[in-house]
């Protein structure tokens, strides 16, 4: 049976059982999305071969696969599938500091995505290696940060924690600033 391994936002590998040799054929795959046929890609494979990656295909897209034996020993029916892509894995691109105060600010970001589960935000005061966690929901874009020190810069990272488990960050620098007296 054909099937498909090691998926990704814009690739996959196919494996099929072994059918065809170098000698008796060789195998015509053909590709679609499956909202839309006409994008039909075709491709001949070797004979020998019993795995493929395809790559350069759209996220978030469901495949229509078929792989046709082409023997001029046998008759092989065509082996068919059905693979959805990944949602692309796309890193926070902005992350924005605003409302600045002697003890807190807000922190934002964007894009928004359906495939982020949760946000992490890291921060702590430059230099130092004092680090704290707020975690935010994947449905929301912005938090405030509070209880800081006035009059200092801290790295602010944003991490989005993707539903396939994998992990994307971005990093800025804010400053609060200063107390009262400084006025």
């Amino acid at each position: 049976r054909l099937h498909a391994t090691d998926v990704t936002s814009s690739s996959f590998r196919l494996t099929w059982p072994q059918l065809l040799s170098q000698e008796t054929g060789y195998y015509s795959l053909e590709y679609a999305p499956a909202a839309e046929p006409a994008r039909k890609r075709t491709q001949q494979v070797s004979g020998a071969l019993t795995s493929l990656v395809l790559s350069d295909l759209a996220p978030e897209t469901t495949y229509e696969v078929a792989l046709i034996p082409e023997s001029n020993v046998h008759f092989f029916p065509p082996q068919a599938t059905r693979v959805t892509t990944l949602a692309e894995e796309i890193s926070p691109v902005q992350v924005l500091i605003s409302e600045s105060g002697p003890h807190s600010f807000q922190v934002s970001w964007a894009p928004m995505l359906a495939s982020v589960a949760s946000y992490q935000v890291l921060y702590g005061p430059l230099p130092g290696n004092s680090v704290n966690v707020l975690q935010v929901d994947g449905g929301h874009n912005s938090t405030v940060v509070e209880q800081l020190a006035p009059n200092t810069t801290y790295l602010v990272t944003v991490t989005a924690v993707y539903r396939s488990g994998k992990e994307k960050s971005l990093s800025a620098k804010a400053c609060t600033q200063e107390g009262e007296r400084g006025q």
